[in-house]
């Protein structure tokens, strides 16, 4: 699925229709170039499933990982920019983030071997001065991310 994000009012939207569709086990692996809105997005989603459009969502650059935890679901947004081994992300809390709520994991590339084969993946790409967000599942989400239609 390939969707234009021409500017935030389009990423919300977007956040809104994913977060309807996301549930707890989920890993979001969000990838793209430094800037291209992974954390804006992440952000977005995290609003949009806690029912809290005012909520301050900090990146979690200098962290590793912030948690958010809702009534209805738990999210944990990971930025794994700056780990030094992929075995770090089991010290940061993967294995809890899966089994009780959603992980969002900016620069997941960073995992390597370690990144599950069963995520749905989203691939940021600048488009003029707006964003393709390129929306894949893998393993066991692949047929659920196939049944998604964005309303073009």
């Amino acid at each position: 699925m390939h969707v234009r994000l021409a500017d935030l009012a389009a990423t919300e939207t977007f956040a809104a229709y994913l977060g309807r569709h996301l549930r707890k086990g989920d890993l979001v692996a969000l990838h793209g170039d430094l800037g291209v809105g992974k954390t804006a997005l992440a952000r977005q989603i995290i609003r949009k499933l806690g029912d809290r459009p005012d909520e301050e969502v900090a990146s979690p650059t200098f962290n590793l990982v912030l948690v958010y935890a809702f009534p209805q679901i738990t999210i944990w947004h990971f930025d794994l920019y700056r780990i030094g081994a992929p075995e770090e992300i089991w010290e940061l809390g993967l294995e809890d983030a899966l089994a009780e709520g959603i992980a969002l994991v900016e620069w997941s590339e960073r995992m390597g071997s370690l990144l599950p084969v069963d995520r749905i993946d989203i691939a940021l790409k600048y488009d003029g001065t707006g964003r393709i967000a390129e929306v894949c599942g893998l393993g066991a989400c692949a047929d659920r991310v196939a049944t998604w239609r964005w309303p073009a």
